[in-house]
């Protein structure tokens, strides 16, 4: 059960990054970091959130592993 949950985390982790650089490197992402420096609060949540998770899926993967 605990494979299925990380692996599950892991994708889900991936994912999250993958549509979040892609919401980063979006038109209007680009005007944001233009006029106001950084960019859209929901490209950098998705991408916190997915590095999280592929970590915490990684963790749980490999402590299984482990031990």
């Amino acid at each position: 059960m605990r494979k299925i949950i990380s692996a599950a985390l892991l994708v889900g982790g991936l994912l999250l990054l993958y549509f979040g650089y892609q919401e980063y490197q979006s038109f209007q992402s680009e005007v944001d970091q233009f006029f106001g420096g950084s960019g859209s609060d929901k490209a950098i949540w998705m991408m916190v959130g997915g590095g999280a998770a592929t970590i915490g899926g990684l963790m749980g993967l490999l402590r299984d592993k482990m031990t």
